[in-house]
């Protein structure tokens, strides 16, 4: 069948506009409704892994707010193009200096990705926090709450994203392949969504990868394009690795790499992620706890650019090594 184009970004096209619309998140979104119907918020300060809904959040919140209105009342910033100080003694105060348009009473700043600020840069918008408050309020929106310095999430209300669960990335990914007109195999569809990890941007931007080039997805076509470690893949190199193969293993990493074009951190994530499901028999606790603890380690040496393969081959390494090998 012929390639189909499609006009918009899927992850656009079907960004909910309104908090109501939102899925997942439960916990979340009825206290920033409140926010909405209240017409007044404080700083906010969004932490949680990337697609789970926090730009979508701030938006939609500010669409509630603000109605048609709303593009004039809200900036967004994105912290890794922008992050040293000069921007937040330029850009970002003449934004949060001047009067806010209409009723509501103040303008709303949205700083994405706000851990990537030097620290010089967030004592510097602590301040500005402080002063303007009553024309703008933020919302800063991190990975790690834990890179933000203690003075601005005192100012902050703190909302922690969680990994979207698999019913609410199977519901939107089955009302966007009913919408595109696309049909998803059961079994391609739970693929997705197990690859995706909890992640809906990813979740919909791997249905409009497959289904631009078929109107059938299946699970031979989403493996094809996936560009993330499927479970399968990674519980083989992990099993070949545990009867202490690690030559077949590291085959299989090599495929990952080079057929699969997974990145080391994709891996490592999708091993921690199968480790738990490992049978006790083949990996016993004690066994687990050692090599969570490695994995920690191989994570913090590929954050701070170590090479992917050299890393990824020494944990197949300490895994064939261990008690376990040969069973």
């Amino acid at each position: 069948m012929a390639e189909r184009t499609t006009e918009a970004v899927w992850v656009e096209k079907y960004r909910p506009p309104t908090l109501a619309e939102m899925v997942g998140q439960d916990a979340i979104v009825p206290l920033l409704r409140s926010y909405a119907a209240k017409r007044t918020m404080p700083h906010l300060l969004f932490a949680g892994p990337p697609g789970t809904g926090k730009t979508t959040a701030a938006l939609a919140l500010a669409r509630d707010l603000f109605g048609d209105e709303w593009r004039q009342a809200f900036l967004e910033l994105n912290s890794s193009d922008q992050r040293g100080i000069d921007t937040v003694r330029t850009t970002i105060k003449q934004y949060a200096r001047t009067a806010p348009i209409g009723t509501v009473g103040f303008k709303i700043l949205f700083l994405d990705e706000a851990d990537n600020l030097t620290s010089e840069a967030q004592a510097s918008l602590r301040r500005m926090m402080e002063r303007y408050s009553t024309s703008c309020r933020f919302i800063l929106s991190c990975n790690y709450s834990s890179r933000i310095i203690d003075p601005i999430q005192s100012r902050c209300a703190v909302f922690r994203f969680r990994p979207y669960p698999p019913e609410a990335v199977r519901a939107q990914l089955e009302r966007i392949a009913q919408a595109e007109s696309t049909r998803v195999d059961p079994d391609a569809l739970e693929t997705m969504v197990t690859a995706s990890a909890g992640d809906l941007r990813r979740a919909t931007n791997l249905l409009q990868l497959t289904a631009t080039h078929t109107d059938h997805v299946t699970v031979a076509t989403v493996r094809e394009y996936a560009t993330v470690p499927l479970r399968r893949e990674v519980e083989a190199m992990l099993t070949t690795a545990l009867r202490g193969d690690f030559l077949g293993a590291r085959t299989r990493l090599y495929a990952l790499f080079t057929e699969r074009g997974a990145s080391g951190e994709e891996i490592l994530r999708s091993i921690h992620g199968y480790l738990p499901d490992v049978p006790d028999t083949i990996l016993p606790p004690r066994e687990k706890i050692r090599l969570v603890e490695f994995l920690g380690e191989v994570d913090f040496r590929l954050a701070q650019g170590a090479s992917d393969r050299i890393q990824l081959e020494a944990v197949l390494a300490h895994v064939a090594a261990g008690p376990s090998a040969g069973q």
